[in-house]
């Protein structure tokens, strides 16, 4: 029997200074000086009126506004949004607020704005401190003004935010990445997300491939940088989310506890588990923001079950993120699949130590995490 599991909101703001070579998010370049920012506010309003049926009672434990760039709108479009939210739901009485800013100097001047307005957290791309490194990634910002930016953050009261960084950089040593580590953690950052380049299809990188570090180099990176954030006392929790105690996101968490959100915005998602019809759902909003904000539209969304066959593995690939994966209660509770039909990989991902030798527990070892990819192909057959 499905139980309805926690429920958080995404609002997707779908527009960015310039598009990233590497970036495949829905995300488009701003063709105007000014963005239609109240008609898409109307819109977003709109689509989150229709989804209200789907939080069936519940409080929303966490908002992110991703893109594109929010941080592009107004404090006053924001804070438009955010009355729009709690009068129409009921949010938790701590829940996290949290938007993706760019370190720019534009959005900088917001970051008060945005504080007052109710955002609690921020995340801020800043992918590298060295300006060599942001120009390879058509980045618009300086390593300067990335710094300035957490301070001016902090100044706001931004005492949670979140850091991107990126490694396996064009041309990146081992040196470069952990200069980029050690800068962030210094400038006093609790929570930090360190990933490395891939190359995906639909993004300039894709049709014009850069040369990236070879693959010794890589693995040099990747184990430097996870001893260098551990020696700094953050902990890695996720595949590549590395936080103080009590810092970790817990919207991004609630996607890994395969709970549900409402998703609004140009190409947002969503997921709404439905007791009643013993089914999961998911919802697609339109991607281009003209259809998503023209009035006569009547199909900015589709909706899709997720088949029975399905669950497992959508499951793992979001739990097994988590480096305590979750207890096997959770997976009985978030699908409609018999756990029975788990056990024969799990008992002999055990046995090849690839998977925690636990009978509660739904987690990869340390061996496991590195090949976690192989880890869910396995839940596939």
């Amino acid at each position: 029997m499905l139980t309805l599991p926690p429920l958080s909101l995404y609002i997707h703001i779908p527009w960015c200074v310039r598009k990233c070579p590497y970036c495949d998010f829905n995300s488009h370049a701003q063709k105007t000086e000014q963005l239609p920012e109240d008609n898409y506010i109307d819109s977003l309003m709109r689509d989150l009126d229709a989804d209200l049926p789907y939080a069936q009672g519940r409080s929303i434990e966490s908002i992110f506004f991703g893109g594109g760039t929010p941080s592009l709108f107004s404090a006053a479009g924001i804070s438009r949004i955010l009355r729009g939210v709690e009068s129409r739901l009921t949010l938790s009485p701590d829940c996290e607020i949290t938007l993706e800013a760019n370190p720019g100097t534009f959005e900088q001047a917001k970051f008060t704005g945005f504080r007052e307005a109710g955002v609690n957290r921020l995340s801020i791309g800043v992918q590298s401190f060295q300006d060599k490194h942001l120009s390879a990634l058509g980045r618009i910002h300086s390593g300067g003004e990335a710094q300035k930016a957490i301070g001016i953050a902090q100044y706001a009261g931004f005492d949670n935010f979140n850091i991107d960084l990126m490694h396996g950089l064009p041309s990146q040593t081992v040196e470069d990445a952990l200069h980029d580590i050690n800068t962030a953690l210094s400038l006093g950052v609790k929570h930090l997300s360190w990933y490395q380049l891939t190359i995906e299809q639909n993004t300039a990188f894709y049709s014009a491939p850069p040369t990236l570090p070879e693959e010794d180099i890589l693995c040099d990176i990747a184990e430097a940088g996870w001893d260098c954030i551990k020696q700094h006392g953050l902990i890695q929790y996720e595949v590549s989310a590395y936080s103080r105690p009590g810092n970790q996101s817990r919207h991004n968490i609630n996607y890994w506890h395969f709970g549900d959100y409402i998703g609004i915005g140009a190409g947002a998602h969503g997921k709404f588990t439905l007791p009643a019809e013993g089914r999961i759902i998911r919802s697609q909003k339109t991607r281009l923001p003209e259809h998503y904000m023209s009035k006569d539209s009547l199909n900015i969304c589709k909706l899709n079950t997720i088949e029975h066959k399905d669950q497992a593995f959508e499951f793992m690939m979001n739990a097994l993120r988590l480096r305590e994966g979750v207890s096997i209660e959770l997976f009985t509770e978030r699908t409609l699949v018999d756990v029975a039909q788990l056990i024969p990989t799990w008992h002999q991902l055990r046995a090849e130590g690839l998977m925690v030798d636990r009978d509660d527990r739904l987690a990869t070892t340390e061996r496991g995490a590195l090949y976690l990819n192989a880890v869910l192909e396995r839940f596939l057959d």
